[in-house]
């Protein structure tokens, strides 16, 4: 049964190196610092996002902490929000606990509980006794090839073989709170949204889940709200003005949000 729920903008802090950055998701590559791509660097602290989304009361947004040395700005930017934010990057069961008693809402996890280019089931339950299944979102970000979608882990780099379907998406469901989606072939890229992947969540996802990649403008989310069916989320990168973007303002995205999840206040 699927649940009824209305599209949310939801607000990121993507961290690299301790910096709040906005980083072309495929340029991501271990060993090969020559490749990033990197479209912005906040000189402001990850607490000043947190502190900006709780203003608005966008709860939800999720913290990615892209590599190492991440864990004191997220440790921030966790505190200035505690319950009101997400986090990912790094998350295992040793640790998962440690994130919620920081404030986290949830953790993020992927790459942990995928072994051999496959789903490992015993990793995921002792991960959801640790957190339980209410505190715990599965990152399922992908990329597209031979015409699926296949579950990229180690920050998008490495293949599973696992795809996003129907069947994938009612399985892991019964393992966590919701679904966090990079379509990592477009993320920072500001190109346009994968309709084909939103589609596929639309149709299938039989929890929350938050698409992210791509995204422009105003258009882009109506353009997610719309193939989504409803159902979906949505969060806004490089495109956004306080990532130095110029093609949508924060405060844009915050007005459809609330035009979406408060209409009387709007119309009042």
């Amino acid at each position: 049964m699927f649940l009824v729920i209305d599209m949310r903008f939801r607000p990121c802090i993507d961290l690299h190196e301790g910096k709040v950055k906005q980083i072309v998701g495929s340029t991501l590559v271990d060993g090969d610092p020559d490749r990033l791509q990197t479209n912005f660097t906040a000189d402001a602290a990850p607490s000043w996002f947190a502190e900006l989304y709780r203003k608005d009361d966008l709860a939800g947004g999720h913290i990615i902490m892209l590599g190492p040395g991440n864990e004191e700005a997220a440790t921030q930017a966790l505190a200035a929000w505690p319950g009101g934010l997400q986090v990912g990057g790094g998350i295992n069961s040793a640790n998962a606990a440690s994130w919620l008693d920081r404030g986290a809402s949830h953790v993020i996890v992927t790459s942990w509980v995928f072994r051999d280019g496959q789903i490992d089931l015993a990793r995921l339950r002792q991960l959801v006794s640790e957190t339980g299944k209410e505190r715990l979102v599965l990152d399922l970000s992908c990329r597209q090839r031979d015409e699926n979608y296949y579950i990229v882990t180690d920050r998008w780099q490495k293949f599973t073989e696992v795809t996003i379907n129907k069947e994938t998406l009612e399985e892991l469901a019964n393992y966590c709170d919701e679904f966090l989606v990079h379509a990592a072939d477009v993320e920072g890229k500001c190109r346009g949204v994968e309709e084909q992947l939103i589609s596929i969540l639309g149709r299938f996802a039989p929890i929350p889940a938050t698409y992210a990649g791509g995204v422009r403008n105003l258009g882009d989310l109506e353009l997610i709200n719309r193939i989504g069916e409803g159902r979906l989320d949505a969060t806004i990168g490089s495109a956004l003005d306080i990532f130095g973007g110029s093609s949508i303002s924060y405060a844009e995205a915050v007005r459809y949000h609330q035009s979406i999840n408060n209409p009387d206040e709007q119309s009042g």
